[in-house]
C-alpha cells in the first residue's frame, strides 16, 4: 500500500497544485498533483501518467509522453479540479530507463516498440495500476473521468476499486519520429486512436498531415517543404504588408499540425520583422519544432516573439556578422551558427548543410516571399503546400517572385497532387519535380 510521506504546494506554469509524495516501495515514489477541492471525490478529472524521463523532462520526440503530460496538466488547470498521478517505476512501460534505451537500439534496427521489448526478453508492457488506484483512494477520489488513450489504465483503476465514469482522449499530433510508436500503441496494445486525430474537427475526412508532407525524395540533406497561405488572387499580404489572417482558423490548425510533424520551421528575417511570429505549436497538442531564422546581418529584434523560451531558436547568419550582436542574441537564448554568404544573402545549400549537422531531416519553410523564391529558384524545394483562402484583396505581395523564367515550358514542374478542402479554404500539395 503506498504511504504518503510529504505534501507541499507546488507552483507550476499551469498554476499551483498540491503535491503529495507516496512511497510505493523503496526507491519508487508516486507523485500526486491535486488541483482544487476534490469535495466528495466524484467525477474527478484525472490523469494516471507513467514516468518517462526522456519524454517528460528531456523533450524526446520518440514518444508523445511529454506532450500528454503537459496537455493533462493544462486540462486539469482549466477544469479547476482534478488529479494527476505521476507513476514512478513505470519508465519504458515498466522495463526501466536502461532497458528502454536498449529497446531504442532495437527499434532503430527495425523492431516496433513491442517487438523491441520482446527481443530483450522483457514484457511488452510490465506496468500495473493497482498502486495508482490506491493513491487516488487515499486522496478521497471515488470516481474519475480519466484522461487517457489506454484502456488498460481504466481497467487497472476499476480493478483497484476506483470507478471510471468514462475516458477523455488526449489528442496529440504525431511528429516524424513517433508516428510508428503511436501506430504500434494502437495496433498491438489496444490504445484508442493515440494520434488523437487533432484535425478531425476541421477535416471530416480526417486529414493526415503526413499525406500533405508526402514522402522523402531520397536525396541527401534535409527534406524541404515550402508552405504558405495565399488569397484566391495569389497574394500572401496586402499592399501594406498585412497578412493576418489570410487563411481560416481551420487551415491554421492544419498548419500547426504540420509544424508538429517537422524537425524545424524556417523563415527569413523579413517575416520576423513584419509579422513577429511565434512559430510554435499551439492549436494542436504537439511538440514545437526548432525555429530557424535566416538573418545575414543579425537584424533580429531582441523583443521578437521567436526568441521566447517556448521552443529552441536557431539563427543562421553570415560569417562577418557582428560578434557583439551574436553574443547579445546568445544571451537571449538563441543559438547562432555562421554560414557563408551567397547571392543576395546566405548560401542556402550551406544553410541546409548546417541544419543536417544539427539532426534536422524535415524542415517546413513558412516564408517570406524572398526565401520561398530563393529555394525554388535554387532547386532546393522538395514539396510545396499552398493554402488558398476564400478571399480576394487585389494588389499585394506575391508568394513567389521572379525566377528568371521566360518560357512557360521552363516553369517549375509539380507532380503528385494532394487536394483537400479545409473549412472555407483549399489545401493543395505537390512534389517539386527536380530540374533535369
Amino acid at each position: 500500500m503506498p504511504r504518503r510521506v510529504v505534501s507541499v504546494p507546488l507552483p507550476t506554469t499551469f498554476g499551483t497544485f498540491d503535491a503529495h509524495a507516496f512511497e510505493v516501495e523503496r526507491g519508487v515514489v508516486h507523485l500526486a498533483l491535486v488541483r482544487g477541492d476534490l469535495g466528495d471525490g466524484r467525477s474527478v478529472l484525472a490523469r494516471v501518467h507513467s514516468e518517462c524521463l526522456t519524454g517528460d523532462a528531456l523533450g524526446s520526440l520518440r514518444c508523445d509522453c511529454g506532450v500528454q503530460l503537459r496537455a493533462a496538466l493544462r486540462a486539469i488547470a482549466v477544469e479547476g479540479r482534478g488529479v494527476l498521478v505521476y507513476l514512478g517505476g513505470h519508465e519504458g512501460r515498466g522495463i526501466g530507463l536502461i532497458d528502454k534505451l536498449r529497446a531504442y537500439l532495437e527499434q532503430d534496427a527495425g523492431a516496433d516498440t513491442v517487438e523491441a521489448n520482446l527481443r530483450l526478453g522483457l514484457g511488452a508492457d510490465e506496468r500495473e495500476y493497482g498502486s495508482a488506484a490506491a493513491v487516488l483512494r487515499e486522496l478521497g477520489v471515488r470516481s474519475v473521468r480519466l484522461l487517457t488513450n489506454n484502456p488498460a489504465k481504466a481497467a487497472g483503476l476499476r480493478a483497484g476499486d476506483v470507478s471510471v465514469e468514462g475516458t477523455e482522449l488526449l489528442a496529440t499530433a504525431a511528429n516524424g519520429h513517433d508516428r510508428s510508436y503511436l501506430e504500434t500503441k494502437a495496433s498491438r496494445l489496444g490504445h484508442v486512436d493515440p494520434a488523437g486525430r487533432p484535425l478531425a474537427e476541421y477535416a471530416p475526412a480526417q486529414l493526415d498531415v503526413g499525406a500533405l508532407l508526402g514522402t522523402g525524395s531520397g536525396k541527401s540533406g534535409p527534406r524541404v517543404v515550402l508552405k504558405y497561405a495565399q488569397t484566391l488572387d495569389g497574394r500572401i499580404a496586402t499592399a501594406t504588408g498585412d497578412s493576418r489572417w489570410i487563411s481560416c482558423e481551420a487551415e491554421r490548425v492544419v498548419s500547426h499540425g504540420l509544424r508538429a510533424a517537422c524537425d524545424a520551421v524556417l523563415v527569413g528575417i523579413g517575416t520576423v520583422l513584419i509579422d513577429d511570429p511565434q512559430l510554435t505549436v499551439r492549436m494542436v497538442a504537439g511538440a514545437s519544432p526548432m525555429r530557424v531564422v535566416l538573418d545575414s546581418s543579425l537584424r533580429m529584434p531582441l523583443e521578437a516573439k521567436i526568441l521566447s523560451a517556448d521552443a529552441h531558436t536557431l539563427v543562421l547568419t553570415s560569417e562577418d556578422a557582428p560578434a557583439a550582436r551574436r553574443q547579445t542574441l546568445r544571451r537571449r537564448g538563441a543559438q547562432i551558427v555562421a554560414v557563408p554568404r551567397g547571392p543576395g544573402g546566405l548560401d542556402l545549400r550551406a544553410c541546409l548543410a548546417a541544419l543536417e549537422e544539427l539532426g534536422v531531416a524535415l524542415v517546413l519553410v513558412e516564408g517570406g516571399a524572398r526565401v520561398l523564391t530563393s529555394l525554388l529558384g535554387a532547386g532546393l524545394a522538395d514539396r510545396l503546400i499552398v493554402a488558398i483562402a476564400s478571399r480576394i484583396i487585389g494588389a499585394g505581395t506575391e508568394a513567389v517572385g521572379a525566377l528568371g523564367i521566360t518560357s512557360v515550358a521552363d516553369g517549375v514542374q509539380l507532380a503528385n497532387r494532394s487536394l483537400h478542402v479545409v473549412g472555407d479554404d483549399v489545401l493543395a500539395a505537390w512534389d517539386v519535380v527536380p530540374a533535369i
